[in-house]
């Protein structure tokens, strides 16, 4: 059996062993990640309300951006994974050093397109001039430059492809504590800094993710294959990246469906529902690195046949996950209105935020099924089950929902996020039966 360089054998070691080894070093990066999210916020919110409310408006954008970047890695990460179970190395190298063309490529592409239509974009999204105005300063500069991100994305997931959770954790944290440091100096202005508002904050937020991706690079670069080769392996990459792509891309779709909901209501409900979305990037971290952590140990097993190891692996993952979003449970249900005063001193917000949390807290639970059985598919090479299940989630019912309780007030409105991720588990569910039933009990 290959073992990883971080000692770990994805083919023989005890499946919660593998999750508790790679998953915390996950789990600290995306900690990381999601406290420079939090401030980030949070200085914003001092300085501007319609700062605040204008990062609501991007938060889809960037999600795009993420999307299709982590895809692409997902893609990468993947196949390497799946060449690695048969005894190909050379091929999984070569998988990997398409990653700095295809990193390039996204770039260049979203750049231009961004550049473009920010002002449409603002436009479409508020009746406001002062937070359209913000959404352009604040989205030209994070998109433009955000070659640190798709790079990062890229190089993560070569590493990760291995079993190296170490340098992607350390690279995160390093591009945080950037960012953090960043944010207040360039939006107050302090010392010999430029008072540059919201403006500040993306400047400081493209800045940590250059530093990201400078400290990935050389762990995570490889040679580029022939020529004649990218073809093939750019086929495949994205054949088994495009159900992350969709899924993470569909959350863009599905955030500004319901933000133009939500703003015929008032901007305070948008502001509300882009703290939710601050506060859901903290705790989910827990299921974010279970599904980081068991796309290349499920594509492993898939590929030398070890299904068991495959229905053990998802078993644990949701076990694992089901544990800790109970926690978020929790803090949603009893403290609303002390998350939300974090961020504004709104009583109107934090009114309608207070009701929209204790709602979205009581779908945690089915939402860590309803987001690992589209990454289990997607691993064992069922991309076609993984993308039905997220269209279903955010294309046929989170939008449609959410106008359909709409119509009721504001106040049912948020029954959308229980009740989406209830159907969703329960389609997945379908399928995993399907498949187990039809998949051999022993490799």
């Amino acid at each position: 059996m290959a073992r990883s360089s971080e000692n770990i054998d994805f083919g023989s070691d005890s499946v919660m062993r593998i999750l508790l080894r790679l998953a915390p070093p996950v789990m600290a990066a995306q900690l990381i990640q999601a406290l420079y999210n939090i401030v980030d916020s949070f200085f914003v919110g001092k300085c501007s309300a319609t700062g605040l409310t204008a990062l609501s408006i991007i938060y889809p954008l960037q999600l795009l951006m993420i999307a299709i970047a982590v895809g692409t890695g997902v893609g990468i990460n993947t196949l390497m994974a799946h060449y690695m179970g048969i005894g190909k190395r050379h091929k999984s190298d070569e998988a990997a050093g398409t990653g700095v063309f295809l990193a390039g490529a996204m770039w260049l592409i979203f750049a231009a397109i961004c550049y473009a239509i920010m002002p449409f974009y603002a436009k479409m999204s508020t009746p406001s001039a002062d937070v359209a105005r913000d959404v352009v300063a604040y989205g030209r500069i994070v998109c433009v430059f955000s070659f640190g991100l798709f790079f990062e994305s890229i190089w993560t997931k070569v590493l990760q492809a291995e079993g190296n959770m170490k340098r992607p954790m350390a690279a995160q944290i390093i591009g945080a504590v950037v960012n953090i440091v960043l944010d207040p100096l360039l939006i107050f202005g302090l010392g010999f800094f430029p008072k540059l508002g919201i403006s500040g904050a993306a400047i400081a937020t493209v800045t940590g993710q250059i530093a990201t991706a400078l400290i990935v690079m050389r762990g995570g670069l490889r040679r580029s294959p022939a020529l004649a080769k990218y073809r093939s392996y750019i086929r495949r990459i994205y054949t088994l990246g495009f159900p992350n792509i969709l899924m993470q891309s569909a959350y863009t779709f599905y955030i500004l469906g319901l933000n133009l909901i939500l703003k015929g209501f008032s901007d305070n409900a948008v502001t509300a529902l882009g703290l939710y979305y601050k506060w859901q990037s903290f705790f989910f971290i827990p299921l974010g690195a279970m599904q980081t952590c068991i796309v290349p140990l499920l594509s492993f097993n898939y590929a030398a046949r070890r299904y068991d190891r495959c229905r053990r692996t998802l078993k644990d993952a949701v076990l694992l996950g089901f544990a800790l979003m109970a926690i978020g449970t929790l803090c949603f249900e009893l403290i609303p209105t002390q998350m939300l005063s974090v961020f504004t001193d709104s009583r109107e917000v934090i009114s309608i935020g207070a009701h929209g949390f204790r709602f979205i807290g009581v779908s945690f639970i089915p939402m860590v099924t309803s987001l690992i059985f589209p990454v289990f598919f997607q691993a064992i090479n069922s991309p076609a089950k993984s993308s039905l299940l997220t269209i279903l989630r955010t294309v046929v019912l989170f939008v449609p929902l959410g106008w359909i309780f709409a119509r009721f007030g504001l106040y049912w409105f948020w029954l959308t996020f229980p009740i989406t991720e209830v159907i969703t588990t329960a389609a997945g569910a379908a399928f995993y039966r399907g498949w187990r039933r039809d998949s051999p009990t022993y490799s």
